[in-house]
């Protein structure tokens, strides 16, 4: 009987230390791809941001284009940017239908795909679902010799409608 009592006990241990790993090893693998809350950088809390290698990997299995922002944490421009779109509503609707990177200090990647008119910041780029960056997808109010850099949400939003309708993608208007 004593010895029915303890391969019980043994035996539900160790099937709850099973379950525990098997919940670590689940949520261990959510947490890699996405970037949320704090982690979003003062560019929208409610958006589902990813890293460039997560981002890529979403964009392949879904077909949707990838928006990428490249910011520095000491940049001025890029802290004048973040409540722009945070705040602003149009730029936050839009993002559903992106795959959203979001790029700060040294994770900027050293591909000149990522610098097409140079390495200045904050940049906004955008990407197929493959991702390749469209160099014609730019900031077609803003200054030449910077076409990727933007000031404001409604810049940005512009800029999201016409990637969308670049790719052939429905949205809400």
């Amino acid at each position: 009987v004593v010895f029915a009592m303890m391969k019980n006990k043994i035996m539900k241990s160790f099937v709850a230390v099973a379950a525990v790993a098997v919940v670590a090893v689940v949520l261990a693998s959510f947490s890699v791809n996405v970037v949320v809350g704090s982690e979003s950088r003062g560019f929208g809390d409610s958006i589902a941001w990813r890293d460039l290698d997560a981002g890529h990997i979403e964009a392949q299995e879904t077909g949707k284009p990838i928006m990428i922002i490249i910011h520095k944490t000491w940049c001025g421009a890029c802290k004048a940017l973040k409540p722009q779109l945070a705040q602003y509503d149009e730029y936050l609707q839009l993002s559903r239908y992106f795959v959203m990177v979001n790029l700060e200090d040294d994770e900027e990647p050293a591909d000149g795909m990522y610098s097409p008119d140079g390495g200045y910041i904050p940049r906004v780029l955008f990407a197929d679902s493959t991702g390749t960056v469209v160099d014609e997808l730019y900031n077609i109010y803003g200054n030449n010799k910077y076409k990727y850099y933007y000031h404001d949400g409604p810049g940005v939003a512009s800029a999201m409608r016409r990637a969308l309708d670049h790719f052939n993608m429905e949205y809400d208007e």
